[in-house]
């Protein structure tokens, strides 16, 4: 027996708005709340200042230890009293503080699915103790010690991408021979004193530690300060067989940029199909039968008394639709700000395939997904004699109840029109405006009874079933993105950094890329910059396959190479230059100029 379950298209747009923020989405599900505490209400100069974070994750959650059996995985790290520099080096924030040790809670082992061992963790709950000395020059007064806490999530089935979370301490000081008075006993009491690590002496410890795997690039001068001095030809992501990467440097060598969908003849193209489409969604079995009860319920039509206000109201009627489609497509692309890294979210994409598996089997009548029998609800205003206000109002409600027919197709240009916005192309925030105003055509034109609307009949459903294969199509497309991301993060961090660190040593890439821009400028030679990190599984397929190819090795041969490490996107100086460059995911690969070679 069919089923037949009704949901509301509302509702999925709803989950598209929860799920159209993939990277704040992931860092929510894995964020730590940090609670700071200090162990007095005040330090006196020149004496021991004791200090604790009370760290707890969601429910499920553990973080690496300082010390985790794993190589490959990354340590929980602590950085007290800290400032980054733009070339990636650390300062003292407040000079006159001296971190004596930081201790790390008693490890728990953790049975991962698959694991060979289990994982040396700490609980969901933790805390990590400091004690540093404020030095006698400190004047006295209220400082702000800050404090970076750099951990990687881990549950039972997998370990997550080391995040960044960033605390501190504010403290008063005051002068050597006054009293303070002590705070938060039962914090400190438990915390073993004496057998922290010192700084520099574990990945965990210390203000000068670098996670494991992690490469450090020379310090110098900002890594971007030389950009001026090219211009970037080319720039591409993802895994390339080795084909498509020459084709990568060819472009880039000889000017061509690849056209995007807006480009050239793109606007008009895309702008005319989604129009098409919008008006090809009157004709599905949701809509076209409707439409003569619709114009009768505000009065339009033979009731409108002339063409002249049936046309009016059928205007009126059919802008609210085109509006209601614009003004939901604004919020979820302007909300999701960070769609372009939606390759970074393996369960954005498995929930929208998922969604669109959904919204395809109702398009073939698996499922209905249909709210508009609750339209006669809203049909009070007939009785007002057709305004325009009931009209707009009776327009604004189907657009939101039209049912199965419409959202999918809806939700599926909403998510193109975010890739697309994501991406640079502003021009695509008007994309769901001109499905509605599709949809939107014909009303104007029945309402002064100036269409021969065609009648219904059972090929309405093949309309609705095309759009069915469209649908299946995109939840195939996600479904597909989704498995690669999931395969993606399976990645020995060990064997990635080692794997640069041969390129770097055996075949001439630079680890600085300011050292690299230099080196570019001097011998006016272009510039190839590799963007990784050590949870990149496509970075080492890269280079253990496109990247070793022999003709591609030829091509770049005249190059300058820079391994460039993106580790945290969300930190200097990797921030920066992924958003110099455009980059929204790993690998990311850009091929500079010097503009004097060029010019």
């Amino acid at each position: 027996m069919r089923t037949r379950t009704r949901f509301a298209w509302l509702l999925a747009i709803v989950v598209v708005l929860g799920l159209a923020t993939p990277g704040k989405a992931q860092l929510q599900r894995i964020r730590a709340e940090i609670a700071p505490v200090t162990g007095s209400d005040a330090v006196a100069a020149g004496s021991e200042l004791r200090t604790a974070l009370q760290i707890t994750l969601p429910e499920g959650l553990h973080t690496n230890s300082n010390r985790p059996r794993d190589e490959s995985l990354i340590p929980i790290r602590l950085r007290v009293n800290e400032i980054q520099q733009p070339d990636g080096s650390y300062a003292a924030a407040i000079p006159g503080i001296t971190v004596n040790e930081i201790v790390f809670p008693a490890p728990t082992d953790l049975v991962q699915k698959g694991a060979d061992q289990p994982l040396s963790v700490f609980e969901r709950s933790f805390t990590i103790a400091v004690s540093m000395t404020v030095d006698a020059s400190v004047p006295p007064g209220e400082i702000t010690i800050p404090a970076r806490l750099r951990y990687q999530a881990c549950d039972e089935t997998m370990c997550y991408i080391p995040t960044t979370a960033e605390s501190g301490w504010t403290v008063k000081v005051v002068a050597a021979n006054a009293a303070v008075k002590p705070l938060h006993e039962d914090v400190f009491a438990g915390i073993a004193w004496g057998t922290g690590d010192k700084p520099g002496d574990s990945p965990g410890g210390g203000t000068t530690a670098q996670a494991s795997g992690e490469l450090v690039a020379a310090a110098g001068s900002d890594p971007l300060a030389r950009v001026g001095d090219f211009t970037v030809q080319g720039s591409t992501g993802g895994y390339l067989g080795s084909a498509d990467f020459l084709q990568f440097i060819s472009d880039a060598e000889s000017g061509v940029q690849p056209k995007g969908m807006f480009d050239g003849r793109g606007p008009l193209a895309i702008l005319l199909l989604v129009f098409l489409g919008g008006l090809a969604l009157n004709l599905t079995p949701c809509v076209l039968p409707m439409i003569p009860i619709n114009l009768a319920i505000i009065g339009a039509g033979a009731k409108a008394g002339s063409r002249g206000r049936g046309f009016w109201l059928g205007a009126a009627y059919g802008a609210a639709m085109a509006a209601v489609y614009g003004v939901l497509g604004l919020i979820v692309i302007l909300t999701a700000g960070t769609f372009g890294t939606i390759n970074s979210s393996p369960w954005f994409n498995l929930g929208i395939a998922l969604l669109f598996v959904v919204l395809a089997l109702a398009m073939f009548d698996v499922l209905i997904i249909d709210f508009s029998k609750y339209s006669t609800m809203f049909s009070v205003g007939q009785s007002g004699g057709g305004s325009l206000a009931v009209a707009f109002g009776m327009g604004a409600v189907a657009a939101l109840l039209a049912g199965a027919c419409v959202a999918p197709v809806v939700i599926q240009v909403v998510l193109f029109s975010s890739d697309l916005y994501a991406k640079g192309t502003t021009a695509a925030l008007i994309l769901p405006f001109f499905l509605g105003i599709g949809m939107a055509t014909p009303w104007p034109l029945a309402g002064a009874g100036l269409s021969a609307l065609p009648k219904p009949g059972a090929w309405m459903v093949r309309v609705k079933q095309v759009f069915g294969v469209f649908i299946f199509g995109t939840a195939l497309y996600y479904g597909y993105e989704a498995y690669a991301l999931f395969a993606n993060r399976w990645v020995d961090a060990t064997e990635v950094a080692s794997s640069v660190e041969d390129m770097i040593k055996k075949e001439g890439w630079h680890a600085s890329l300011a050292q690299g821009l230099d080196v570019a400028a001097r011998e006016q030679k272009p510039v190839l910059i590799d963007m990784w990190a050590t949870w990149c599984k496509n970075c080492l397929t890269m280079d253990k396959t496109t990247l070793a190819d022999s003709q591609v090795t030829d091509a770049l041969k005249g190059y300058v190479k820079v391994k460039f490490q993106a580790e945290n996107p969300d930190e200097e100086p990797a921030k920066q230059v992924m958003q110099k460059f455009g980059a929204v995911g790993l690998p990311t690969y850009v091929i500079l100029r010097p503009r004097a070679a060029r010019d």
